[in-house]
Parts: C-alpha cells; structure tokens; sequence
C-alpha cells in the first residue's frame, strides 16, 4: 500500500530493534547458563564443530550426503541431551535461542522476500498510531456510532432524521468494508455535532485494518502546513506528498481554513489532484452546499458536485444532547 517511506523506516527500525533486543538478552542468557553449567558449554562446542564439519564438506567433490546425514543425528542427538540438561534445571530447552516476537520471520520482517504478517501488522499500527495523533481514532467507530440521538419526527422538508442518519451509516459501512483505491468521494454535509467526523473516522478505522494509509487533518491544519513546506518549513506534520498520495485523504472541516486565495488554491490542488490520480477522499463540512457555493469559486464546488457523493445529515448537536 502507499505508506509513506517515513512510516516504512520507522517500521524497519522497529524491527531492527526488536531482533537486536532478542539476540542481545539470548547472549547475556547463554553467558550466564555456560558459567552457571560447564556441560553446556562443552556441549554448545561440539555443536560449533559439526556445525563446521558439516559447512567444509559441501567444498567436497563426490558424495557427502551420508557423511551430512551423519554428522546431523550427531546433531540432533546433542541438542536433545542439551534440552534435557536445560530443563532439568529449571531453564526452558530454548533458553539458548533468542526470543523473538515473531518466529516466523525472527524480526526481520521478510520470509522468503515477502513481508510477514507481522510486518504488515506493525505498519497497521504505525498508521492507527499516526492518525491518532489527530483525532480520536478509537472512540470513533461503526460499533459505538449511536442512532438514538437522531430523533424520529419528520422535519419541514420531510425528512426523517434517524431514518436519514441510518441510510448514511448503512452507506459508510459498506464504503469502508468495500474500500479500495478506486472508491467514489464522499462529502458529508449538516450542522455541527451530527456524527460527520465520527463516521468519516470510522471509514478510516475500517480502511486502516485493511492496509490502506489513511491521512487525516482538518482543512485548516493542512492549508497551514502546506503553505509553511512551501516556505522551506521542515517540522509540520503534513506535507504535499502524504495530503496527495495516501490511499485515502479524510479532510475534515471543509470551510474553516483561513479564507484567503493561498488556502483557496490549496484547496483546489488537493481535491483536482487527487480526483485526477483516482484516489478516494472523504470531506466533512458544517456548510450546506449552497454555502460551500458562495464561499470557494466554480473550480472547487463544481470538482466536489461532478465527483462526490454527498450525504446530508439533519437532527440536532449531539454533544448538546450528551451534556
């Protein structure tokens, strides 16, 4: 998936540090385990010495396969007794191997070229851990997402709340469960409190665990950065390249940037490229889209009416209604 070579890099470091860590306390483990019991160690030497046997006879023309056979039942007989020694004293029969915390690849993160599981799973988590940093990520899910603050009373244009809310819950889970690079946009729209930003958090809870990278920032916090990276600004926390080639881009308070032409072009750069390119984002705004209409120029509103879906939500501020 598009992670970014940031995130990449600190999971190899990771798990650098882990077989470093594993390899390390498995020396101070085995040190102390010879000096402690000396039939280990005469043990472990002979270990060494078929080990080496075993490596010079493939340097050998002919047939070595039943001297190898050999020399591996010698092998395999030792470290059975090893074991036994081992355990008799309270030790497990690996105390000698380092404890890595995945078997499977011992930390480094590839079987056979491919990444392991593991490594796909610490990147997940690197990129949970990322978006975190910005918003609540974990109170922000379909399992905790409550119908019961959307009242059942038609409103004057006849809309059902609950009914509206549900239909669009409906439509972001199967967004999120059914997400790939070529997903729709999506703009949810209503007044403050109605659950947008929860909802455009649990997609990207979903598309996370699926390996996807997801950024999150709100309109202003991305406009900010951008225009401080285009003045040689190192230390911001979004630049170009993550608000435009992660797997999908959930830009939340669509409207609350500064409003100035900088953030407007801004603005139009990130949706335009990112429809170009085909990659999927997901806007919340509290504006109705007839405001959004008055407040940025045709190229912006025009790209978000041809190229999202907009799901409306109605009802009252529902952190009023948890007081």
């Amino acid at each position: 998936m598009a992670y970014s070579t940031q995130l990449y890099l600190k999971a190899q470091r990771m798990l650098e540090k882990r077989r470093d860590k594993a390899v390390m306390e498995a020396e101070i483990r085995s040190d102390k385990i010879k000096k402690e019991l000396p039939e280990i160690a005469e043990l472990q030497r002979r270990l060494s010495a078929i080990g080496l046997e075993i490596s010079q006879l493939f340097f050998f023309k002919g047939d070595v396969e039943e001297k190898v056979g050999e020399l591996r039942a010698k092998s395999r007989a030792l470290v059975a007794e090893r074991g036994k020694i081992l355990t008799a004293h309270g030790y497990s029969e690996n105390a000698l191997k380092p404890e890595f915390i995945c078997e499977a690849c011992e930390d480094k993160g590839f079987i056979g070229g491919r990444m392991c599981a593991c490594h796909v799973q610490l990147l997940k988590d690197l990129m949970r851990e990322e978006v975190s940093r910005f918003a609540p990520l974990e109170r922000c899910t379909f399992e905790n997402f409550s119908l019961d603050y959307y009242s059942d009373e038609p409103l004057e244009n006849a809309v059902v709340p609950r009914a509206r809310a549900e239909k669009i819950f409906e439509a972001s889970r199967r967004y999120a469960q059914n997400f790939s690079r070529q997903s729709n946009n999506l703009l949810f729209l209503g007044a403050t409190g109605l659950g947008k930003t929860h909802l455009s958090l649990a997609i990207a809870n979903v598309v996370i665990n699926k390996g996807y990278s997801v950024c999150y920032g709100t309109s202003q916090n991305i406009c900010e950065d951008l225009r401080a990276e285009m003045f040689g600004r190192d230390t911001t926390d979004y630049d170009k390249a993550k608000v435009l080639e992660c797997d999908l881009l959930v830009l939340d308070d669509l409207g609350t940037e500064i409003d100035n032409q900088y953030n407007t072009a801004t603005l139009y750069n990130i949706i335009n490229s990112r429809i170009l390119s085909g990659k999927p984002t997901v806007i919340s705004t509290n504006y109705e889209f007839d405001e959004l209409l008055e407040k940025y120029d045709q190229r912006i509103t025009s790209r978000i009416s041809g190229e999202y879906t907009m799901m409306r939500l109605f009802g009252s501020d529902i952190r009023n209604q948890k007081k």
